[in-house]
C-alpha cells in the first residue's frame, strides 16, 4: 500500500437505523434497488431468521464511508453462518457501494469474515465476474447459477427497439395490441396514494389467478406490501395495470431506481391469455422506460423463454459458499457428498424407467 492511500477502516453498526443516511447515499451509487436501506429493513422486519446483524461500514481514513456490508450471522445446523441481508426475494445482492469501490468492499468483506469467527459464508444472488474468488480465496464454491437478463436501453424510441428484435415478435406485439384496443385497452399506473392498498390487492389477485398453486411472492405478501409502500413514497414503484373491457386483466410490479428498472413480478387473468396480455403489459413497461430515459431494464432472475424475445443478454447471477474454518470445510464436504449421492439416486431411477 502506498503511503498516500489511507487504510480501510471497518466499523460495526449498532442497528440499521444508525447507518441509514450513508446507506441511502451508497445505494443510489450502487444502482441496485435491492441494495436499499428500505429493502433491508422490510426484510429484517418480516423475514429475519434467528440471528444478529453484522452490518459494517467501510471508509478510508476520515472520509465518509464508501461501502456498507449488509450482513447478519445466524446458527444453522450447529454452524455459524454469515449471509447478506435481503436474500430470497431479492433479485441481486452484494456490497452497497459504487461500482468502482466494489473490489475494496469485497476485500473488506474478507476481513470481516476473518474476524467474526463464523464457519460458513453464503453469498446469495451475486453478479458473476466481479472478483469474488480472487478476494475471498481458495475454498470458495459456486453453489448455483441462474440467468438474470437485462435490456440495455440504447434506443431513442420504442419503434427503434422493436426494429432490433425479430420480425415475428414485432408483428406479434403490434397485432395483439391492436386486438386489445378493440376491447378498450387502457394502461393505468398506480400513482394515487389512496389507491395503493386496493391496487396491491388487485396485483396479488391477478398473480394468484396466474399461479393457482401459489408462489413465493404471495407467501410473503406482508413483506412485499411493506416494501411497496416505501417504494411508492420514494417514487420507485411502477405498478402498471392493463385494462380491457373496463377491468384489469394483467399487472406488472416494477421498481425504478437510479437509472435502472426491474420488472420484478406480474399477474394476469388466464382468460385473456389468447391476447398475450403478459407480453403486452411487459412491452408497455419497456416502452415507458425508454421514453423515461431509463438505462437498463432488468427482466429478473430466471431463464424463461419469453425473455429471449426482448433481449440477447446473457448476464448471470451466482450463489457462492465459502468455508471459513475446519468445521465449515467439513460441513461443506459432507454437503457435497450428499448432493452427489442424490444425483446418483436420480440417475439410477432414470435408467430404471427407460
Amino acid at each position: 500500500m502506498s503511503d498516500n492511500v489511507a487504510p480501510v477502516v471497518l466499523e460495526r453498526a449498532d442497528s440499521l437505523e444508525a447507518v441509514r443516511a450513508d446507506w441511502a447515499r451508497l445505494a443510489e451509487r450502487s444502482e441496485n434497488v435491492f441494495a436499499t436501506w428500505e429493502w433491508a429493513t422490510a426484510w429484517w422486519r418480516h423475514l429475519r431468521p434467528r440471528g444478529a446483524l453484522l452490518v459494517t461500514t467501510c471508509r478510508r481514513g476520515d472520509e465518509p464511508p464508501f461501502g456498507v456490508l449488509p450482513l447478519y450471522v445466524s446458527a444453522t445446523a450447529g454452524l455459524r453462518v454469515v449471509r447478506l441481508v435481503g436474500h430470497g426475494p431479492a433479485d441481486e445482492l452484494g456490497p452497497v457501494c459504487a461500482p468502482e469501490d466494489r473490489p475494496a468492499a469485497i476485500a473488506a468483506l474478507a476481513r470481516v469474515l476473518d474476524d467474526v469467527g463464523a464457519d460458513v459464508f453464503v453469498g446469495d444472488e451475486l453478479r458473476t465476474h466481479r472478483g469474488w474468488s480472487t478476494a475471498l480465496g481458495v475454498g470458495l464454491r459456486v453453489r448455483s447459477t441462474i440467468p438474470s437478463p437485462l435490456i440495455r436501453l440504447g434506443w431513442a424510441t420504442w419503434d427503434e427497439f422493436l426494429a432490433s428484435r425479430s420480425s415475428g415478435f414485432r408483428q406479434q406485439v403490434r397485432r395483439r395490441e391492436r386486438a386489445l384496443i378493440a376491447h378498450g385497452l387502457r394502461y393505468r399506473l398506480c400513482d394515487d396514494q389512496d389507491r395503493l392498498e386496493s391496487d396491491l390487492d388487485l396485483l396479488f389477485a391477478l398473480h394468484r389467478r396466474q399461479w393457482r398453486g401459489g408462489s413465493n411472492f404471495d407467501r410473503i405478501e406482508s413483506f412485499h406490501r411493506h416494501f411497496a409502500a416505501a417504494a411508492f413514497a420514494r417514487g420507485w414503484l411502477r405498478l402498471w395495470f392493463l385494462e380491457a373491457d373496463g377491468r384489469a386483466v394483467a399487472a406488472s410490479y416494477a421498481l425504478r431506481f437510479a437509472g435502472n428498472e426491474w420488472g420484478y413480478q406480474s399477474g394476469r387473468d388466464p382468460a385473456w391469455d389468447r391476447f398475450g396480455v403478459g407480453t403486452i403489459i411487459r412491452a408497455h413497461c419497456i416502452r415507458n422506460a425508454i421514453a423515461s430515459g431509463i438505462r437498463d431494464y432488468h427482466l429478473g432472475r430466471g431463464g424463461e423463454p419469453y425473455k429471449r424475445h426482448f433481449t440477447d443478454d446473457e448476464s448471470m447471477l451466482e450463489t457462492i459458499v465459502l468455508a471459513l474454518g475446519n468445521r465449515g470445510r467439513l460441513a461443506l464436504s459432507f454437503s457435497e457428498l450428499a448432493r452427489r449421492g442424490r444425483q446418483a439416486v436420480r440417475a439410477v431411477r432414470t435408467m430404471a424407467t427407460t
